[in-house]
């Protein structure tokens, strides 16, 4: 009787524990550092409402063979462009673009070490990826071509979704687990999202696959507090230290976000794990 009675709270730890242990995880980031390193500002068009580009949260949810990602910003989805003259895919925002990279082997020195052309950043050693998401209001189509015309060498590492949506303050994904994650476990893999503005157009050489590029000075499309170089980070927000939300990741963020314009030094990335 006494083995039967000792035993049962780690029956229902363990049985508390097992939606964890099922694939479903959420990375949370804190509200008001969608600047950056510290120091990047938004475009002056009102379309770009504050809180629209600061991360809050990651939710990861084990379907099966699919996975459901939800990202979720401080302020609506909304698609400003939308018109008879400028028709957009339907996705329900024009925005936002979301990069979400995965270390699936965890394996230090493995995998890719440069982000996507025009993120302007490098992945430390023991967080290199396997292979990233993009959750953008782009068609496949198009992200495939941008892809063909500069990430040739990258181009296989990248996973589309087969549906976006938004919905309120969140963009949720549907992808193939397989093709992301492989035999990974969610919870075993490393982590990490960068948050960019949509761009649609390529008139610049180094706006990469679809990401609108920070500036020293913002403007009406244009982020500022930045370099006009090509050595800043293309994004407004990521994740950082744990993903628990807290006040710390901030100076986290802007920390790894640095960039010395004179050295040419880049931004480097670490993966949360959990």
């Amino acid at each position: 009787m006494r083995a039967f009675v000792s035993s049962l709270p780690v029956a229902l730890f363990l049985g508390a524990a097992w939606p964890a242990l099922a694939g479903n995880l959420t990375l949370n980031d804190p509200k008001g550092d969608d600047n950056g390193p510290g120091s990047y500002t938004y475009p002056t068009d009102a379309a770009y409402k504050k809180g629209s580009f600061d991360l809050t949260e990651v939710e990861v949810k084990d379907k099966g063979t699919e996975l459901e990602i939800t990202i979720g910003v401080n302020a609506t989805f909304e698609d400003p462009w939308e018109s008879a003259k400028w028709p957009t895919p339907g996705n329900g925002f024009s925005l936002q673009m979301v990069q979400l990279y995965v270390d699936t082997d965890g394996k230090a020195g493995s995998g890719e070490q440069h982000a996507l052309p025009g993120m302007n950043a490098t992945f430390a050693d023991d967080s290199r990826w396997e292979k990233v998401l993009i959750v953008s209001p782009q068609a496949n189509k198009e992200i495939a071509s941008r892809l063909e015309q500069k990430a040739k060498a990258q181009k296989d590492k990248v996973v589309l979704p087969t549906k976006v949506s938004a919905k309120g303050k969140k963009v949720t994904a549907i992808v193939k687990k397989a093709d992301l994650l492989g035999a990974t476990p969610p919870e075993k893999a490393g982590w990490q999202v960068l948050l960019s503005s949509n761009e649609g157009y390529d008139k610049e050489p180094n706006n990469g696959v679809l990401a609108r590029i920070v500036n020293e000075f913002e403007g009406q499309h244009r982020f500022g507090g930045g370099d006009d170089g090509d050595v800043d980070a293309n994004f407004v927000d990521c994740l950082a230290g744990k993903a628990k939300g807290g006040d710390d990741e901030k100076a986290a963020q802007a920390t790894m976000l640095k960039f010395d314009a004179k050295a040419k030094k880049r931004p480097v990335l670490s993966m949360v794990r959990l």
